[in-house]
């Protein structure tokens, strides 16, 4: 018989897992708290790595789909100096298709095809039990259900991890504040100009804004200040006019085009930056395993979504190899996913502290390091 599978989490790692284990012809049930697909913003967009998130979708099938949707102009990257002085222009070659961006709706849409989600079901409590008896989902309606395997691919703030470890993410010491700019290219042309085909950045002590073109003339802001956990206090998201003016306080004496980007903003969100301890790992609880997030929360580096998408992909392969043992390969998941998500950890929460730092020219070295051949 096929296992009982779930993948708790519709975000990009559950999403590849299932679609690989449906490629395979495996039944699994995606469990989804969101009430339909379309309940949120999708968020902004995402460049997958070659070897990475690339590899994922082909694994699944979905590569050359990937390639007709994604944006490989949207690799560029310029970087500005906070009175506007342009530092770094860096534009990808005609072949360059190493990191092309892809907005998370359009990937979203690529990686459901087929799949059946339950939306509206939101887990609440995981209780694996003896092997044999399955492990018992709990969720907020008050049904329960039973699988042979659980997934927990359900974000920073994972219900299924608790199953497995006790440990919750700890602040970075870094808040950023989203805000985005549409129909940019019509509404506000100077500034679609000063973000470019890719991103503009402008970094600053302890402080820096990014912005990001998506598709359809969309564009994501990133204000982002190290601080206490508390130091934005009383910043009110249903008052925008009050979030920009702090903003703008925040960033004053920087160049007027890079404070127009926060300027003309209609919404503003503030999310503390949150991470699991570098090492993180659990012992081995048959019937329940994480990936992305829920496994290993890091600084949004790029490298997050990437490695959802692969360990969603690997999973699913090695239960297809074998679905009679499913604690074999989840064992096995589990000793390949742990140390390349620490390497992985470690980059990016180094890279953090030097984006956002006491010294900006230790984000242009950053940058240099990357692009470097």
């Amino acid at each position: 018989m096929s296992p009982r599978t779930a993948v708790v989490g519709s975000g990009p790692g559950g999403l590849a897992c299932a679609r690989v284990l449906h490629r395979h012809g495996l039944p699994v049930t995606v469990l989804e708290r969101d009430p339909s697909r379309d309940a949120r913003p999708p968020g902004g967009t995402l460049d997958l790595h070659a070897n990475l998130g690339q590899l994922a979708l082909d694994k699944a099938g979905l590569l050359a789909e990937f390639q007709k949707l994604s944006r490989p102009e949207g690799q560029a990257m310029r970087i500005l100096d906070t009175d506007g002085t342009v530092l770094r222009d860096w534009r990808p070659g005609p072949d360059d298709l190493a990191n092309p961006e892809i907005d998370r709706g359009l990937l979203r849409d690529l990686l459901l095809g087929p799949l059946e989600v339950r939306w509206g079901r939101e887990v609440t409590e995981v209780v694996p039990r003896a092997p044999g008896d399955g492990t018992l989902v709990r969720f907020s309606d008050g049904r329960e259900e039973t699988y042979d395997l659980v997934i927990g691919a359900d974000g920073a703030w994972s219900r299924v991890r608790r199953a497995v470890s006790s440990v919750a993410p700890r602040y970075t010491g870094v808040t950023l504040i989203e805000t985005s700019l549409d129909d940019v290219d019509v509404r506000h042309p100077e500034l679609a100009r000063l973000v470019g085909d890719g991103s503009v950045a402008v970094y600053g002590a302890n402080r820096s804004v990014v912005a990001q073109r998506n598709g359809g003339g969309h564009v994501k802001v990133y204000a982002q200040v190290r601080t206490p956990l508390d130091g934005l206090r009383g910043l009110d998201p249903s008052d925008a006019e009050a979030v920009r003016s702090r903003l703008l306080t925040l960033f004053d004496g920087w160049a007027e085009p890079v404070l127009d980007l926060l300027r003309h903003g209609t919404a503003y969100v503030p999310r503390a930056l949150h991470a699991l301890p570098i090492s993180h790992t659990w012992t081995h609880v048959p019937g329940v395993t994480l990936l992305g997030d829920a496994a290993h929360l890091m600084p949004p580096l790029g490298a997050g979504a990437n490695l959802a998408l692969l360990e969603g992909a690997e999973l699913a392969e090695l239960i297809a190899e074998n679905p009679g043992d499913l604690d074999e390969a989840t064992r096995a998941f589990e000793q390949r996913m742990w140390p390349r998500a620490e390497t992985w950890s470690t980059i990016t929460s180094a890279g953090l502290d030097r984006l956002i730092g006491p010294d900006p020219a230790e984000a242009l070295a950053l940058f240099d390091e990357v692009q470097s051949p």
